[in-house]
């Protein structure tokens, strides 16, 4: 069935509830959340949807890359925006773009410091690549900053690379794959870290199902595994750093909060915007929906907008995590409340309203989560210096 999900406005208005953002997306992805909302939501949300190529086909891959390297320029603030407004109609095309995005503005963080990765941006935005993350899955007993897969040194030039990431989204779409790798170092003591940009189609790259469950599986999060795969010595860079976050890491580390708490604030949205569309419970019951989504999206603009100032080091990452944790706070918030404003009917007879419920809670498990962290940022705000965990 391809019936469109039409909005419902009381007295002919339209509602400005997320107004805002879908404007945004609108300016810088015309007709995106129009050709979304004329796909039923359990459709869209399926392994192999459209929603990927629609996004390509809007020149959507470029959405970060720098005007001048001809990409659409979007800032941190309109990002998120953006990323709200589409987890509204298709919560698995936002957790997928959030990987895209944050692996292509960690690119796009290297500018600062040369121009290592003008050609790969220009190349990701022309020919609409997709990028996939292959950094930190948020392993028990590990630091998000442990590689995944381990790059060997050949002679003559190049690595070897070896390894898995499960799960990796966008794993059938991607055209590219930016990996976080371990590299011996040339003492022969120990091992330096290193991200690595591959080609999708690298011999000795294959795919695994890995995701069971039934929500977010448009994303294409399976398990991605790379045997011997052969790379050349400039598809390998170096932090400047190895005890801590270095400051292109840390920038990546910054999109990726922000754009994963935006998404999945959208997923929360869309469950709120149901009650506001069909009138459910009283005045002051749909504005706290309203208090607790846009406090937390203001958050979320505030670390944005300091981003776009060139603010990084310790204070603003300690604050985007302060920040994605309220957000993940609000969801939680907002979803009971909402689910349970459209009543148990909505949720047993409506697909669309258990799911988006399901979804929206996923925020928490992505890394770092709360306990991970706790004491990094509790030591921090007593005068510690920071360590992400």
């Amino acid at each position: 069935m391809n019936r469109s999900r039409k909005k419902q406005f009381s007295e002919g208005y339209v509602m400005n509830f997320l107004k805002r953002d879908r404007e945004t997306l609108e300016k810088f992805l015309p007709t995106l959340d129009a050709k979304l909302q004329e796909i039923p939501l359990m459709e869209i949300e399926k392994p192999g949807n459209p929603g990927l190529t629609i996004l390509r086909e809007l020149e959507g891959a470029g959405l970060l890359v720098p005007a001048e390297h001809g990409g659409k320029g979007a800032t941190p603030a309109e990002a998120i925006q953006i990323h709200r407004a589409v987890a509204t109609r298709s919560p698995s095309l936002a957790i997928a773009m959030t990987m895209h995005n944050f692996s292509v503005a960690t690119l796009v963080e290297y500018l600062f410091y040369g121009d290592y990765t003008v050609e790969l941006l220009q190349q990701i935005a022309g020919g609409q690549l997709l990028v996939a993350s292959g950094f930190a899955e948020g392993r028990t007993g590990t630091s998000i900053l442990d590689p995944l897969m381990k790059a060997t040194p050949q002679d003559g030039g190049g690595y070897r690379i070896n390894g898995s990431k499960k799960p990796c989204s966008l794993s059938n779409s991607m055209h590219i794959l930016t990996a976080s790798v371990s590299v011996p170092s040339n003492n022969g003591n120990g091992s330096r870290r290193a991200v690595a940009v591959v080609p999708a189609d690298a011999e000795g790259i294959t795919r695994k199902p890995f995701w069971s469950s039934t929500v977010l599986r448009g994303a294409e999060s399976e398990e991605l595994c790379l045997t011997d795969v052969q790379i050349a010595d400039e598809q390998l860079f170096f932090p400047e750093v190895e005890e801590s976050l270095d400051a292109v890491e840390a920038g990546g580390f910054l999109w990726f909060e922000l754009l994963v708490s935006a998404s999945y604030l959208g997923v929360a949205s869309a469950l709120a915007e149901k009650v506001f569309t069909h009138g459910r419970g009283d005045i002051a019951e749909r504005m706290q929906l309203a208090i607790d989504l846009e406090g937390a999206m203001t958050s979320l603009e505030g670390v944005a907008r300091a981003m776009q100032t060139g603010e990084r080091g310790e204070g603003i990452l300690v604050q985007s995590l302060l920040v994605r944790f309220a957000v993940q706070q609000a969801i939680e918030r907002v979803t009971v409340r909402a689910t349970e404003l459209l009543g148990g009917m909505a949720f047993i007879k409506t697909p669309d309203v258990s799911y988006l419920y399901a979804a929206a809670r996923a925020l928490a498990f992505h890394p770092p989560s709360r306990l991970s962290v706790a004491s990094a940022i509790d030591g921090y705000l007593m005068g510690k210096p920071m360590q992400v965990a």
